[in-house]
């Protein structure tokens, strides 16, 4: 009997064990959750700091590591307050280039029998600034302007008409009440008219032009000035300058066949993607050769682009070295990939690529594509019969670049070429577009010490210096660079912004705590547009007053230390100061 009362008690202890095994055990699980609850994750700093870059980006948080050879680089924290796809300010400032009421109509003060003939020069870019300034020179001249002709001779060797590019209709029509322009000189006397033939100096002021050019076509009364290509002064009068702005901006439309062709590719690219980025790649033979930069490829290099360099006589030895030091030189595709990737662009976003033949091929571009796997070009999404009409003509094949860099969420360059200049102005009056100048003099002992700093150090030192290279407004100061790059006369601030900024701080006068935060982010938002203005911006090149000198006698234009007489019939003793016929640096550098 001892034996079945030992069994019973022990499993009557059991029974009453299991249950306060169970409760110890719910009560240890419940703290254990409670603590989880309370102690922050390891990971919520990273996602919290790439939260705002992935929904921009489609959520895809994998695309947010930008792979820098040899070793990847993560963004920095400095992007996260920085919308990728719109600039921060452009909502205080838009495009204005309406006349003013005291600039007179074109029937009031055009001369019936004055006539301007000018000859483009260069690619497409090149000849829309030259096609911009002469409408303004017409203007100046009180002259008819005749339809520019477009350069068909220089480097590029395209036969393309101005209607073959432009709407020639829409251009005399659209500027009818600032310029009288024809499609042709009139005949004279029954017979074909030949116009006088001169040139006039790069930047030539209203000045220069009322002292050299008006005299000439009181006399001769149709004038033709050939290699048009800056040849007006940078700093104008301010209703002039808007004439500038009027013309390239909404004057100068492609022709319907490239328009057509130039939303095709746009919509093909909208539809792979939300957003994309246009890239302006300048990498061929002849850039690299006209640069004088050197990019690590040996004596082939060297004997490949020394050969080309020799085209143009005009140039001295290079100095490679020296060219890099001072931003000279073009990103190679892979900086630009690595900048890019460490502002906060993922290896999810699609880029277009415009460019010629890039040196080196399909081995130079692959780092890029390998940071960038959505890789386009208008030979990728269009067929070559799609194509045929535009291939054989170098500046229609341009026009359809222009196109799709200009409508893209973000245009980045590698150079400062015409085409990246002008875009970058037509952005900046039609909104503030991103638009991301690489900050070379700066990146480039970046992109040589990269090795030699982490992932955070590389993509905080990019953005850092990129700051004031990104498109927004008064980043460049006013008058600094070329019109065409910083039309600064045709933008203008949003009085709106300024009412509201002036609520503000008078919020912050009356106490209201929460209000004066919104008054404090509306000061911030608009005070950060001075703040990011780019004082170490250079122009490419020396960028240099009026032709002319304010202080010069009448009958005299200055040439920095030399004077040029003008004689009566408005022609000077010697024109071959100011330019060469076989400008070919210029004609190369048009785009």
């Amino acid at each position: 009997m001892a034996i079945p009362r030992r069994r019973h008690l022990h499993h009557s202890r059991a029974r009453l064990l299991i249950p306060a095994i169970f409760a110890t055990s719910t009560f240890l699980l419940f703290l254990f959750f409670f603590l989880s609850f309370l102690a922050p994750s390891p990971n919520d700093h990273n996602h919290l700091r790439h939260a705002r870059r992935d929904d921009s980006l489609g959520g895809k948080g994998g695309g947010n590591e930008i792979e820098v050879h040899p070793s990847p680089v993560k963004i920095s924290a400095g992007v996260d307050n920085r919308d990728l796809w719109s600039s921060r300010n452009s909502k205080f400032f838009y495009g204005c280039s309406n006349a003013s009421s005291k600039f007179a109509k074109a029937k009031a003060i055009t001369h019936p029998n004055r006539y301007l003939l000018i000859v483009t020069s260069g690619g497409l870019n090149q000849q829309r600034t030259g096609i911009t300034d002469a409408v303004v020179a017409a203007r100046i001249l009180n002259a008819t302007l005749v339809v520019p002709k477009l350069d068909k001779t220089s480097f590029w060797k395209d036969s393309s008409d101005f209607s073959d590019i432009f709407d020639v209709d829409w251009f005399i029509k659209h500027l009818t009440t600032d310029v009288s322009i024809i499609k042709d000189l009139p005949l004279r006397r029954g017979q074909i008219w030949t116009p006088y033939r001169m040139r006039v100096p790069r930047k030539c002021s209203e000045r220069c032009y009322i002292n050299r050019v008006l005299p000439v076509l009181v006399k001769k009364h149709a004038v033709q000035i050939s290699k048009f290509d800056y040849r007006l002064a940078n700093k104008l009068d301010t209703d002039l300058q808007k004439l500038r702005c009027r013309v390239n901006y909404h004057a100068l439309k492609f022709a319907d066949p490239i328009l057509e062709m130039g939303e095709k590719l746009v919509q093909r690219m909208r539809m792979s993607s939300k957003h994309y980025i246009a890239l302006h790649l300048r990498f061929e033979p002849d850039m690299l050769a006209f640069s004088g930069c050197y990019y690590g490829g040996g004596d082939k290099e060297r004997t490949e682009l020394g050969k080309i360099r020799r085209r143009w006589k005009t140039l001295h030895n290079s100095n490679p070295e020296k060219a890099r030091r001072q931003g000279r030189c073009p990103l190679t595709p892979e900086e630009v990939g690595l900048m890019l990737r460490a502002l906060g662009y993922g290896n999810d976003v699609h880029i277009y690529v415009a460019s010629g033949e890039v040196y080196g091929g399909e081995e130079t571009l692959a780092p890029l594509k390998a940071l960038f796997p959505n890789f386009y070009s208008k030979d990728t999404i269009a067929s070559k019969e799609e194509l045929g009409p535009f291939s054989a003509y170098s500046s229609r094949m341009a026009a359809l670049d222009f196109i799709v860099c200009d409508e893209s969420d973000v245009f980045v360059t590698n150079n400062n070429g015409n085409m990246a200049k002008i875009l970058a102005g037509r952005r900046r009056y039609f909104g503030h577009k991103p638009t991301i100048r690489p900050n070379a003099k700066k990146l480039n002992r970046v992109f040589l010490n990269r090795n030699n700093m982490t992932r955070e150090e590389f993509a905080s030192r990019v953005n850092t210096f990129q700051r004031g290279f990104m498109g927004e407004p008064k980043e460049v100061r006013p008058g600094r660079g070329e019109f065409h790059e910083n039309p600064s006369s045709c933008i203008c601030e949003d009085p709106e912004a300024k009412n509201k900024m002036d609520l503000g701080r008078r919020k912050i006068g009356k106490g209201n705590v929460a209000k004066k935060k919104d008054g404090d982010d509306m000061k911030k938002d608009i005070e950060a547009v001075v703040h990011d203005e780019n004082l170490d911006y250079e122009p490419e090149m020396a960028d240099p007053e009026d032709e002319d000198d304010e202080d010069s006698p009448r009958g005299e234009v200055s040439l920095g230390n030399s004077q040029v007489e003008v004689l009566s019939n408005g022609t000077s003793t010697d024109y071959d100061p100011f330019m060469s016929e076989d400008n070919e640096l210029d004609e190369f550098l048009s785009d």
